[in-house]
């Protein structure tokens, strides 16, 4: 209990997530910022699902990622966005303890859910790239579903262990979280007790979650990269690479926001600038993928147009 001493100890039982700061006449604005840009995330992460379902073309194990992948950005933006929209219409919206601990286990979920994601798409190119032959054997539909089912059960195990701790604990102090949503840091800081163990804990829960899967990524795309290069034409090099550069623009974009967010040191960074930086790893990164993904992939545009004329096409017939 010598986290407590010198602070008010009454329990509480709900925080206020201060959001971005003390200007109401920025509220309606970044409402409606925040408004467009979820609408967008939905729409163009559902597009892509949509694809990948419709055209029989875009049935391979990359774009089976992919679209689970945009399914992933879907839900994660859900975890945050309605509720940052409904804080921005009432400074200072106070949410229940309970409630708060159980967005944090979402948002390291989802998080862990997408680096291991992530890797398996990298396996992916490294099989296609490194293994043309034996590609279709080793990437089936069976090894893609086990991939996949693997990433959307295993990795909330581990997060929903850390978080069992810490729905145990008790906070007091202020109610007070300067932040749009309910991160670790801030919560932990809170607490009225000694939590060097839980700490430690989910210290070590972080980074099985988010190194090993980055480890994996650096490991199969370093071989990936290595057998492209060994390609004797231009062209051939060319067309290997293309295969995995929207890959690995969403993979550098992903953990560059990452690490600007939890891996650099914060003691001394403003927390508007944290916060910005945390913006742009929680909203903007689900809303440019699929804007990546449609400008780099020739058969993702190409389905698109495809499904733009059959479209254009019945509202014909119709009238």
């Amino acid at each position: 209990m010598e986290k407590a001493e010198g602070r008010n100890q009454t329990v509480i039982v709900e925080f206020i997530l201060l959001g971005f700061g003390n200007g109401p006449e920025l509220q309606p604005l970044l409402f409606l910022l925040f408004l467009v840009t979820y609408i967008a995330t939905v729409a163009g992460n559902g597009l892509i699902i949509a694809l990948v379902v419709c055209d029989q073309h875009l049935h391979t194990p990359m774009y089976y990622f992919i679209g689970n992948l945009s399914f992933l950005e879907i839900v994660y933006t859900s975890t945050f966005l309605p509720r940052l929209l409904a804080s921005l219409l009432t400074r200072g919206t106070p949410i229940p303890v309970k409630a708060c601990i159980v967005q944090l286990c979402f948002f390291g979920s989802l998080s862990t859910v997408e680096t291991v994601l992530l890797a398996a798409m990298s396996y992916d190119r490294y099989l296609a790239i490194c293994h043309p032959l034996r590609y279709p054997a080793l990437m089936n539909g069976r090894v893609c579903g086990q991939l996949v089912a693997g990433s959307w059960i295993i990795s909330p195990g581990f997060t929903i262990i850390g978080n069992t701790f810490l729905w145990e604990m008790s906070f007091c102090g202020s109610k007070e979280i300067d932040h749009f949503f309910c991160d670790y840091a801030p919560i932990i800081k809170l607490s009225c007790e000694d939590t060097h163990t839980v700490e430690l804990l989910i210290s070590v829960i972080a980074a099985i979650g988010s190194l090993v899967p980055l480890l994996l990524t650096l490991a199969f795309y370093s071989c990936t990269i290595a057998a492209i290069l060994r390609i004797p034409s231009t062209t051939g090099r060319q067309k290997a690479f293309s295969t995995c550069s929207s890959h690995l623009i969403v993979l550098t974009v992903f953990y560059v926001c990452l690490i600007s967010v939890y891996v650099v040191p914060t003691a001394n960074t403003p927390k508007a600038l944290h916060k910005t930086f945390s913006v742009f790893y929680i909203v903007l990164t689900p809303l440019i993928n699929p804007v990546i993904y449609c400008l780099r992939n020739k058969e993702v545009q190409q389905s698109l147009w495809k499904g733009i004329r059959k479209v254009v096409a019945f509202r014909n017939q119709l009238s």
